[in-house]
């Protein structure tokens, strides 16, 4: 099925509201999209228009959204958009609501520390937890030869 796509970057603009439903896990924020362009007139970078979208995560995406997002972070959303309209009260009104399949923090205008979520434990679904592997380089087998001290004779 044909589906878009879309990568979103902005700011978050409100508090991710968590809710452990039936179904699973479920959270939701608003995502604020502010473009900018350079203005020849006044020499300077200007906002322009800001778009307002309603993030959906589900499952464990929710989870670790509600855990690591807080108002003004900034993020990058991949997701499905799903744009909708309705008449309500006389009043018609548009939602642009994206259901996300990856959400990050913006790398770009600052760091981030990233934490591994808990897996679940031994003899339960899922897969046995591994210790994570050394990424260090060893130093060459001769130059730690070098660094250590000779062994004591005892005579």
């Amino acid at each position: 099925m044909n589906e878009t796509v879309i990568c979103a970057v902005g700011n978050v603009a409100t508090q991710p509201v968590f809710r452990e439903l039936a179904s699973g896990a479920s959270a939701r924020f608003r995502l604020a999209v502010t473009s900018r362009y350079w203005d020849r007139e006044k020499n300077t970078w200007t906002d322009g228009h800001t778009n307002f979208f309603t993030v959906w995560a589900n499952r464990q995406l929710a989870t670790n959204a509600a855990a690591s997002l807080s108002v003004g972070d900034p993020v990058v959303v991949q997701g499905r958009l799903k744009v909708r309209s309705d008449v309500r009260e006389g009043q018609s009104w548009t939602s642009a609501d994206i259901d996300a399949l990856a959400i990050g923090h913006d790398l770009a205008r600052g760091t981030s520390a990233f934490r591994r979520a808990s897996r679940p434990e031994a003899g339960t679904a899922g897969t046995p937890s591994q210790p994570e592997p050394s990424w260090e380089t060893p130093p060459p087998a001769d130059a730690d030869a070098q660094q250590r001290p000779e062994p004591a004779t005892v005579t």
